[in-house]
């Protein structure tokens, strides 16, 4: 019988389901020497916040199979040393939505009518009726930054309190919003002209300081700014001279970029602030849900009965993994390079397979290329089994098209994009079967090697235009590792794809965007590479 062990406090109902099939050992409080002393063990590890399963840890677990994080995130877990072990490693992201979405509703309606801050002054024996005079939802306008799961759950909320709700989210198509009773508006439209934000996106390197100096500055002065996403993506500082400021009127923060934050952190000694230990997924309930959902997905892995969950690509069987690996990595790769250079939520995605793969099962290839195309709106929360759930749940059509021709490569694929604002192709192949190339953007044919950051521009087809990008990345200390150039015809659009040392900033763009022959340019980042 294979062995399971339960670290940190997971609910019991989490545990009867494990302890059905399998032995189980729970553990609240582990230390690492311990860990690494008996991890090996066992077959799976189920943790929730409290422990760190760390590469040192993993490098000991060479009998785990699987390794389950009790929740959204798996910062605690080292996915690439797992991975390189050949450890499943799997999250539960839909128990804990319902719960997250009434704490920040909560925290919302805290700011408002000043209910933590009447309660302290009641618990001391003062009563000031005046002091604390709060506003109505009724009415006002709600702007919300991520309308996924919890998002959408917002939504439906707020609307309950006749507030008006707009979202921004890339990644949800007009439709999408309007069946919730949403409007879809530019991001900085949800700065200048709400009265509530709130935030639902996860913490990745696009989202990263996402509300900030600028961002906070187009926010009227009777703006509520909520946070119980992740902590990092608003710059605590920017916010803590906006509120002293009085530049806008409050916000409710459950996360933080470090938790728990410093003693002397300023947010806390502010008054027009309320501030949450992280409780968003802190429900009787979230917490029965996650474990449930956890200890289902380990259950059903180590019984061979599916594999739902999983944030790496170790799931798959090593001769299965052997033969799509390449492709995977291609589609990945297109999705993401797609996702960067598209304006507009996607309404739908065909993806043409032709020549040696009209006879290959392609929807893992698809799966990875939405996992890539979706990667900056869901971050780690994506993956190859949870991406199809993840396009229908933003109303994306998805349509796979196999042809046996061979056009100019013997095997290759064609991503086309529509969005509400346009409609975007990429064609991608693999030079013997390993080597990565994008061959097609738009009508322009190319051949770029895919790196990790990379400069994409379309201009006017005149003279000049190459060594002006030359000379703006060498002033800029960007240095050129490779440059790919094409066009349609003589004299109308160019394409030049520029692999790069380094990212290439906003003001580097910007300097680029003064120049008239230019039609866009836009920085692409490619994880994977």
């Amino acid at each position: 019988m294979d062995k399971i062990l339960v670290l940190d406090k997971l609910a019991k109902e989490g545990v009867k389901v494990l302890e059905k099939d399998f032995a189980v050992d729970y553990v609240e409080k582990i230390s690492p020497e311990e860990l690494k002393k008996t991890i090996n063990n066992y077959a799976a590890v189920i943790v929730r916040s409290q422990t760190q399963l760390s590469k040192d840890i993993i490098e000991q677990a060479a009998k785990v199979r699987v390794m389950g994080r009790a929740g959204v995130g798996v910062d605690n877990i080292d996915v690439e040393a797992a991975t390189k072990k050949g450890i499943i490693v799997m999250n539960a992201p839909g128990g804990n939505t319902i719960s997250t979405c009434e704490h920040a509703f909560a925290m919302m309606m805290s700011l408002s009518r000043n209910i933590p801050q009447a309660h302290i002054t009641m618990k001391e024996g003062v009563w000031e009726k005046s002091k604390f005079k709060g506003v109505e939802l009724h009415s006002k306008r709600l702007g919300i930054i991520g309308l996924g799961r919890i998002g959408s759950e917002f939504a439906k909320r707020a609307l309950s309190f006749s507030m008006k709700v707009f979202a921004y989210d890339p990644y949800i198509s007009e439709e999408k919003a309007k069946s919730l009773g949403v409007s879809k508006v530019p991001l900085e439209e949800i700065f200048k002209n709400s009265d509530y934000i709130t935030i639902h996106l996860p913490l990745t390197e696009e989202t990263k300081d996402l509300v900030s100096e600028k961002e906070l500055a187009m926010m009227k002065p009777n703006c509520f700014l909520i946070n119980c996403a992740r902590g990092g993506i608003v710059n605590e500082k920017a916010l803590y001279s906006a509120l002293k400021e009085k530049r806008i009127k409050g916000a409710a923060f459950d996360v933080f970029s470090k938790e728990p934050p410093e003693k002397d952190n300023p947010l806390l000694k502010l008054d027009n602030i309320v501030l949450t230990p992280h409780l968003g997924a802190s429900t009787d309930e979230a917490q029965i849900s996650v474990a449930i959902e956890m200890a289902e997905c380990v259950r059903d892995v180590l019984k061979g009965k599916g594999i739902r969950n999983v944030v790496n690509f170790s799931s798959l069987e090593p001769e299965i993994y052997a033969k799509f690996a390449p492709y995977s990595n291609l589609c990945e790769t297109m999705g993401h390079f797609m996702s960067q250079i598209i304006a507009g939520g996607v309404k739908k995605v065909s993806i043409v397979y032709a020549g040696e793969l009209f006879n290959t099962k392609t929807e893992l290839l698809t799966a990875s290329l939405l996992k890539g195309l979706l990667h900056i709106a869901l971050g780690g929360e994506v993956n190859f089994i949870n991406a199809y759930s993840y396009a229908r749940e933003r109303g994306i059509e998805v349509e796979e098209i196999k042809v046996m021709q061979v056009k100019e490569y013997v095997n290759a694929i064609e991503v086309r994009v529509q969005t509400d604002q346009e409609t975007r192709v990429i064609e991608g192949t693999l030079f013997g079967n390993k080597e990565m190339r994008l061959v097609r953007i738009d009508e322009s044919y190319i051949e770029v090697i895919p790196s990790t950051y990379m400069l994409v521009a379309s201009n006017k087809d005149t003279p000049g235009v190459i060594g002006m990008l030359g000379t703006i990345l060498g002033n800029s200390n960007v240095n050129i590792a490779n440059m790919s150039v094409g066009r349609t015809t003589k004299g109308a659009t160019a394409l030049t794809i520029i692999n790069v040392d380094s990212k290439p900033s906003e003001e580097l763009i910007k300097k680029i965007m003064t120049d008239k022959r230019m039609i866009f340019a836009k920085p692409v980042h490619l994880p994977n590479i």
